[in-house]
Formats: C-alpha cells, structure tokens, sequence
C-alpha cells in the first residue's frame, strides 16, 4: 500500500546547519505515527516538508503518491501548527462553516464540536474561549474536511488533564474512521496512548523506528523506584531521580541493584520494579545518539 506521506533520503540545510541528513520515513495509511525528538532534532522542519511549506535541498518527499507542492494532493491534508491563530470576533460556528466551505463533503458541524468537547459553544466568539478550548477547535479544523492524513504539531501544549483527554478521543475517533495521523509531543505519555508507531529523530536523522514496545526494548533498562531517606552511591545507576523520599533509579539489572541495597542494609520500603518508560528509552535513545 502507498503510504499517505514519504520520504527517502530527504537532506535540508539551513545555511551551514545541517536540520535533516538522509532522512527516511513512510506514513502509513490509516496509522497514527508519533514523531518524537529533542528540540532542534529536525522534527518541525520534517514536518514542513511533507505538507509543502519546504522543498528538501536532496532526497524525494511525496504526499499522497505526488508532490507536496501539488494543491490537489493538499486537499486530502488536515493540519495543526503550533501556533494557530483564531478570528477573535467570530463564533466557533461561524469559524467552522467557513472552514467546511472549502470541502466538498465535510464533517457536520454538530459531530465536530461532539467529537472534540466542544458542545454548546458555537455561538460562543472565538476570544471568549480557553486556551484548551481554542486547541480543540484548531484540531477540529484540521479533520472538518475528511482528510486521510492529519498532522498535528504539539497539539495539547498548555491543555489541561481533562482538555487532553477530550482532544485524543477526538483523534482516536478520527483514526477510527480509516484516517492518518502524524503526531508530535513532548508529553511522551500521550505518544503511549495514541501512537502505533513510534519514529525517533535525533540531530537530522531517524535514530529509532518501531512500535511502543520496541522502542522501550531498545535500551536494557528497568525503572526501580523505592521510599528511603537518603541513599549512598550505587553501581549499575544510569540515571536517578528523586522527589522527596521518593527515588527512581535507572539501570540495567534491577535484581542485582536490590541485592546491593540489601546488602549496604539501606532501610527502604514501597519498592516496584518496572521496564524502561517510553520517556526513558527516549532520554536513552537520544542521548545515546548525540
């Protein structure tokens, strides 16, 4: 199957700054991605390439099968900077009828605000609503026309637990509908609960590409977490992290750290052992590759 969005090869500079460096990345039909990397990683310029805001200076990059630069390509595309500015004056139905003018067989209206936690606001102007609320209607935006592919950008930045929630059913219930979604974030926890695939990008290249589960088995490591009022210095430690009398300890042989433990007679209590996180096989991962 032809994958909604590619690219092979794809080199962009930005003067002497090297942002992308031989990238490859599909996007598969009907999949959510999650693209994850540390700042200056490569992932917005990515990003810009595959909807046609950048052209790559080598490499090929195709939406849909043709150019990005093609508009009719772009007509199946929904999408979500950053930054989305909002007519201040204009109602939330107002915004969204003419957005749906452009498509030939929107979503209606009604489903939209349903979808995405927005019941009972469309006659609310656009300037009265929370920063959450305004996020919500930016992504409701980008799926009014049935798109195939959504690209969303940090799309729950500065949202609340309960705004972050109603945003991903919006876009688990896009998915279900067949559609595509490229997703960005730094709350890695939203990757795990949205993402079938996972593409790490470090220093302008992919650096790691699978589901969850890979990922997490990239890197040897377990999470130790315990209650102590202090601790001395352990071998086998990656990276610890503490709040209050709370510990977690990183490491790669979580059975032989406890023996330690036992054996220096530190008191503890509460203790779990787990696998790797998704954020801490990231923190791995791209520290690993700089």
């Amino acid at each position: 199957m032809t994958p909604v969005a590619r690219a092979v090869g794809v080199t962009r500079r930005f003067g002497s700054t090297v942002a992308l460096d031989g990238v490859d990345l599909d996007v598969g039909s009907g999949t959510i991605t999650g693209l994850l990397g540390p700042n200056g990683a490569g992932k917005s310029t990515l990003i810009s390439l595959l909807v046609g805001l950048r052209k790559p200076d080598s490499g090929t990059v195709e939406l849909f099968g043709g150019s990005p630069q093609d508009a009719a390509n772009r007509t199946l595309l929904g999408m979500t900077p950053q930054e989305t500015g909002l007519p201040a004056t204009l109602r939330v139905g107002e915004v969204l009828a003419f957005v749906s003018r452009h498509f030939a067989n929107p979503l209606p209206a009604a489903e939209l605000l349903g979808r995405f936690g927005l019941d009972g606001l469309a006659k609310r102007q656009t300037g009265g609503l929370s920063g959450g609320q305004k996020r919500r209607l930016a992504v409701a935006l980008a799926v009014v026309g049935r798109p195939r592919l959504v690209v969303l950008d940090e799309p729950t930045t500065g949202l609340d637990v309960e705004g972050r929630r109603a945003l991903w059913d919006g876009i688990r219930a896009f998915h279900a509908d067949g559609g595509a979604v490229l997703l960005t974030s730094h709350y890695l926890d939203e990757i795990e609960n949205l993402a079938e695939r996972v593409v790490v990008v470090a220093g302008g290249r992919v650096v790691a590409d699978g589901d969850v589960p890979a990922i997490r088995g990239l890197v040897a490591l377990s999470t130790v977490s315990l209650i102590s009022a202090e601790l001395p210095s352990l071998d086998g430690v990656v990276r610890s992290r503490r709040e209050g009398d709370r510990w977690e300890l990183h490491t790669a042989d979580a059975d032989a750290l406890v023996r330690e433990l036992v054996r220096a007679d530190v008191p503890f209590r509460a203790l779990q052992v787990r696998p790797a996180s998704l954020e801490e096989a990231f923190l791995s991962i791209t520290e690993r590759a700089a």
